[in-house]
C-alpha cells in the first residue's frame, strides 16, 4: 500500500513536472527554465518568434547580461526596445531601426512643407479678398454723385428783394417817375438784349 501510494505521488509530480511548459528562450535553447529564470517573464512560450529574432541579433548571452545589469522596473521596456530592433534589422540588415527612423523623418518633412504651403495659400486669399473688397468701396465711393439742387426757392423772390423793389418803386413816385413806364422799359430793354444775341 505504501510503496503504491508513494508511485502515485511521484506520478503526479513528474505529469506537474512535464506539464510546465519552459519559456520561449529556454525551449530554444534546449535547457531547464528555473523558477528564477530572467527570460521566463519577458519571453513566454507562446510567443517564440520574439526570442528567436532578439537571439539571432544580439544573442541570448548578451540578452541575459543586459538584463540582469537593470533593475526589474526598466527591463521590460529594454526588451520591447530589443525586440523592435531586431525585427527592423531582420527586415533591413544594412540601416535596421536606423532606416526606419530615417524614412519616418522624410515623412515629417513632407508633411511640414505641405502644412506651410498650405498656410501660405491661406495667408495669400486673405490678402487677396481683403484687397478685392477695398476695391469694391472705392468704386462705390467714386461712382457716387449727389442728388440734383432744388432750384424752386430761386423762383420765389426773398423778402429782402421784394423790401429792395418796393423801396425802389416809392422812390421813383416820390420823384415823379411813372413806374408803369419804367416797366415798360424794361421790358423792352429786355427784348433788345435777347435779340441782340
Amino acid at each position: 500500500m505504501k510503496e503504491s501510494g508513494r508511485k502515485q505521488v511521484g506520478g503526479a509530480g513528474a505529469a506537474a513536472a512535464a506539464g510546465a511548459s519552459p519559456c520561449a528562450a529556454c525551449k530554444l535553447l534546449r535547457r531547464r527554465c528555473s523558477k528564477d529564470c530572467v527570460f521566463a517573464p519577458y519571453f513566454p512560450a507562446d510567443e517564440p518568434h520574439k526570442f528567436a529574432s532578439v537571439h539571432k541579433v544580439f544573442g541570448a548571452s548578451n540578452v541575459n547580461k543586459m538584463l540582469q545589469e537593470l533593475p526589474e522596473h526598466q527591463r521590460g521596456d529594454a526588451v520591447s526596445a530589443m525586440v523592435y530592433e531586431a525585427n527592423a534589422r531582420v527586415r533591413d540588415p544594412v540601416y535596421g531601426c536606423v532606416g526606419a527612423i530615417s524614412s519616418l523623418q522624410q515623412q515629417v518633412d513632407i508633411l511640414q512643407s505641405q502644412l506651410a504651403l498650405a498656410q501660405a495659400q491661406v495667408v495669400q486669399m486673405r490678402i487677396s479678398q481683403s484687397s478685392s473688397s477695398e476695391y469694391n468701396n472705392n468704386n462705390v465711393s467714386a461712382n457716387y454723385s449727389p442728388p440734383p439742387a432744388d432750384h424752386h426757392h430761386d423762383q420765389n423772390p426773398s423778402p429782402t428783394m421784394s423790401r429792395h423793389r418796393q423801396f425802389d418803386s416809392e422812390a421813383m413816385s416820390s420823384h415823379g417817375v411813372d413806374t408803369d413806364t419804367m416797366m415798360i422799359m424794361d421790358e423792352g430793354n429786355i427784348g433788345d438784349s435777347l435779340w441782340s444775341y
